[in-house]
């Protein structure tokens, strides 16, 4: 199957059910449901505002590559970053968009391509590109990077998560017991050592200032959603500096900070 062929299929994939869209109950595109959406999303991913370390970026110009439906975006642009979100499926960004409206923030956002991503900003350069759960979605993981590059100066920081192979959920996945996303039949869904990740920002000419693990999802799939957060059985009897062990050494999220 062509690269052509996938990205099509991943942009219809997630027009059909943006990510998160499911998160709140509340009428959709209200700042209600809204505001539940993030709840949700930073209550079972609590190292997500750590991570992207939101208010580090007061003045300073953002672009977020896979905007999603915004829930990060809306907080970079609260802590008064200079916001750029790029998505490759028209339907999420729509909603990405009048998250914004209903927020009354400003951001711009455009549809686009991870792998090109720098034919769209000619001569420009961001002092952060923060890219979460992204870009192990696109074919071409080496060019997107190789793109952002060209987006980077000596003080730009690059920001991202992608899926782990040494994980938890992908030997759940390998023996076909879990699914990569809550949706059937994502097109690509990658995942990626350590030294994988390092050996690729290598050949772009980035060096990897972190790379960490983290995030077990620890909740009964039925339950959670049901809006309901009740723990499998054998997380519920973990003690806490266990589980948080196991998500430092077998997490599904790779958390990877990089510069030039």
């Amino acid at each position: 199957m062509s690269d052509i062929v996938i990205k099509k299929n991943v942009i219809d994939y997630w027009d059909k059910q943006p990510c998160n869209i499911k998160h709140s109950k509340k009428e959709f595109g209200s700042r209600e449901y809204f505001d539940e959406v993030e709840k949700r999303k930073y209550f079972v991913e609590p190292h997500i505002p750590k991570f992207a370390n939101f208010d580090l970026y007061n003045g300073k110009k953002v672009l977020e590559i896979g905007c999603g439906i915004g829930t990060d975006a809306v907080n970079f642009a609260r802590s008064g970053a200079i916001y750029t979100g790029v998505e490759i499926s028209q339907k999420t960004l729509d909603i990405a968009k009048k998250r914004f409206e209903v927020y009354g923030l400003d951001g711009n956002f455009l549809q686009g391509d991870a792998e090109c991503i720098s034919s769209y900003f000619p001569n420009q350069y961001f002092d952060l590109i923060y890219s979460f759960g992204v870009l192990h979605h696109t074919p071409r993981i080496d060019l997107a990077i190789r793109s952002i590059r060209n987006l980077m100066n000596p003080n730009s920081i690059f920001k991202f998560m992608v899926y782990s192979k040494n994980s938890y959920k992908q030997a759940l996945i390998n023996e076909g017991l879990l699914q990569p996303e809550a949706q059937k039949g994502c097109p690509i869904a990658n995942s990626y050592t350590k030294m994988e990740i390092i050996d690729i920002l290598r050949k772009s000419n980035l060096k990897c200032s972190s790379i960490e693990k983290d995030h077990i999802f620890p909740y009964k799939i039925n339950e959670y959603k049901k809006h309901k957060y009740v723990k499998e059985d054998w997380f519920e009897k973990m003690p806490y500096n266990i589980f948080r062990t196991l998500e430092n050494n077998f997490g599904w999220h790779l958390l990877v900070t990089s510069k030039i």
